[in-house]
């Protein structure tokens, strides 16, 4: 899913070529993607676009006449800027925005269709889809221990719940864990004043460093690569491959639909974390640290080559 690093160099993207300029008309190419009944999508041809935001994970088109396209998207979604009246070519191809220079077009790969865009009149209707998580990189330390403390999560679920905190999944927050050097299973009401500011700084740090690397990369261009997965992250994505810190194999936490990768000798004292399904299944078999990991893989591996 982009994440506020990825949403922020599309907003900036869009700034320059959007802004002050009129929109020419929306339009569907999957019927599904539009969330809301009224405005329609008619009511915002030929009105200017006076502001393009993020709110959460949302980027927003502000047109004339308080009216708002919020698009959200999701997992697999991405945002494309191609010509004038450019084709909506295959079925990923869900929504147009077109403008006399170009066409934003929204595409979301994959079968299950999740992205999805909101056509609103006036703030009041906007402000109903602001989950309410704080603006780290707006926010000072006391604002952020005060939404960091005020339910007790694991580290993982507070820093992607956009009730707590706006912007942040799955990829960044494993790094930010990785570089505050906190398990992604420690609660939320047991770090100390320490800690918290740790976890503040670094979340400031990965936000900021990796806002300013895509930027970058896109070299005033359109984003066309974003990707949950980057080359230089010391993680996410990085399962059992070395740490880029401490040389230990990454390790992966995988639970629903999503995963938490931390490296155990960093983050965790060495010890590794076991999802409750896996344990339960595995019990007294399942290794506790990296070296019961390796023993195991070397029994298998003996196991293997006596079979042969």
């Amino acid at each position: 899913m982009p994440e506020l690093p990825d949403l922020t160099v599309y907003v900036e993207a869009l700034r320059t070529r959007v802004l002050g300029r009129s929109l020419v008309g929306i339009r569907l190419g999957n019927p599904f993607v539009l969330r809301t009944v009224t405005p329609a999508p008619t009511d915002f041809a030929g009105g200017c676009v006076v502001g393009v935001r993020r709110l959460g994970k949302r980027m927003v088109l502000a047109c004339e006449g308080e009216l708002f396209a919020a698009i959200h998207l999701m997992i697999l979604g991405r945002l494309h800027w191609r010509p004038p009246e450019a084709r909506l070519a295959g079925r990923n191809a869900l929504a147009a925005f077109d403008f006399p220079d170009g066409t934003l077009i929204l595409t979301e790969s994959g079968t299950k269709r999740r992205a999805g865009v909101h056509l609103l009149r006036g703030e009041a209707a906007l402000r109903e889809l602001d989950r309410g998580g704080l603006e780290v990189l707006e926010a000072d330390l006391a604002a952020f221990a005060a939404a960091l403390r005020r339910e007790n999560h694991t580290l993982k679920r507070a820093l992607t719940d956009p009730r707590l905190l706006a912007g942040i999944g799955n990829a960044y927050s494993d790094e930010i864990l990785h570089r505050a050097r906190l398990s992604p299973l420690q609660l939320t009401h047991n770090l100390d004043d320490t800690e918290v500011e740790t976890l503040y700084r670094c979340c400031r740090a990965v936000l900021t460093e990796w806002t300013g690397r895509l930027r970058a990369e896109a070299a005033n261009g359109f984003p066309e690569h974003v990707t949950a997965f980057r080359e230089g992250m010391a993680v996410h994505g990085r399962y059992s491959k070395p740490c880029l810190i401490c040389g230990s194999p990454v390790q992966r936490l995988a639970y629903a639909e999503n995963e938490a990768n931390y490296c155990a000798t960093c983050q965790t004292g060495g010890r590794l974390l076991a999802d409750r399904a896996l344990s339960r299944l595995l019990r007294d078999d399942w290794p506790r640290s990296l070296v019961e990991l390796e023993e195991q893989r070397a029994a298998h591996r003996e196991i293997v080559r006596g079979s042969g």
